[in-house]
């Protein structure tokens, strides 16, 4: 009974949508143009993640270690540090290492290099690399390496930690990637509550077409699903429809977007995130689309049956 019941809301939503052709015509495009924003911005919010991410790799702290720091001291401060959960990774130079990246470095500048021979012994002490897991965590693991260079006596061979000559970057980044975070959702709730009053209004339009098979179905004594489960299907479909179209219309789109982005940048490819991110962006449109679609054209029947004051079961 159940299931026969289902199977005609299905069917009368599906010949609404192929009935009246200009109206799901609108309602379609309507929401194509608005599922189009929002993969937009969930590309949009990926790149610019994806740089956040890129740049968030290159931000650390540094523990510089005197150049008489034995060995064991260095690696006593690294296996503590990789015990905290809020490290990533901990990179260990070595005095030799960070002696020959500092040739490296100054491999045009003789000057430095010919002082540097004069010296006897190697002045570089080594250093210890720490990222974490977020950006926000820095200050904590600064904290810690402050209290357990003091309790350790680490402080005769702890000649700087640079966390505060990184503070101001790491508290940039920080910001950007929470708001980053922030605006995306907030842009695709706006463009949400955009297209459900857009859709509304054309979803009226269908309605106000349907208007005498709604008093008919009232007159007979039909139940409430009967005449708003119908809408509901057919606002389904638009929002389905939309979604599949949009979806097509981004391969083509995120492959002309990387030809003209590379012209301009370094390492933007669109068309990659669009493809590592499919399920994730296809997920997004269908349940976006559907959603927005049921909801508006449940809202306009809802709203159209009181107005009319239509009663129903």
């Amino acid at each position: 009974m159940i299931s026969t019941h289902i199977q005609r809301i299905v069917k009368s939503g599906w010949l609404n949508f192929k009935r009246n052709t200009f109206v799901s015509l609108s309602a379609v495009l309507v929401m194509v143009v608005t599922l189009s924003v929002i993969a937009g911005i969930l590309l949009t919010n990926k790149m610019f993640v994806s740089t956040l991410d890129e740049i968030r790799t290159k931000v650390d702290i540094n523990v510089y270690f005197t150049p008489n720091a034995p060995e064991e001291i260095v690696l006593a401060f690294q296996d503590q540090l990789e015990k905290l959960p809020e490290v990533a990774e901990v990179g260990y130079i070595t005095r030799e290492e960070a002696l020959a990246e500092f040739k490296e470095r100054h491999k045009n500048d003789q000057t430095t290099l010919d002082a540097l021979q004069e010296l006897d012994e190697n002045p570089l002490g080594a250093t210890l690399t720490v990222r974490a897991i977020e950006t926000s965590q820095y200050a904590s693991i600064a904290g810690f390496l402050d209290g357990y260079r003091a309790s350790s006596g680490g402080d005769t061979y702890v000649e700087k930690i640079n966390y505060f000559d990184n503070k101001k970057a790491i508290d940039t980044l920080t910001g950007l990637i929470d708001g980053s975070e922030k605006l995306g959702f907030i842009m695709y709730v706006i463009f949400a509550l955009f297209a459900v009053i857009i859709t509304l209004n054309t979803i009226r339009l269908a309605i106000f077409i349907s208007k005498d098979e709604i008093h008919v179905m009232n007159l007979v004594g039909a139940e409430a699903s009967y005449i708003k489960g119908p809408f509901v299907v057919t606002g389904a479909i638009y929002g389905f429809v939309a979604a599949v179209i949009v979806l097509i219309a981004l391969l083509p789109l995120t492959v002309w977007l990387t030809t003209v982005a590379q012209k301009f940048f370094v390492d933007i490819n669109f068309l990659q995130y669009y493809k590592d991110d499919f399920f994730v962006i296809a997920g997004t449109l269908f349940v976006s689309g559907i959603a927005i679609s049921c909801l508006s054209s449940y809202l306009a029947v809802r709203k159209y049956l009181r107005n009319n004051k239509v009663r129903i079961k």
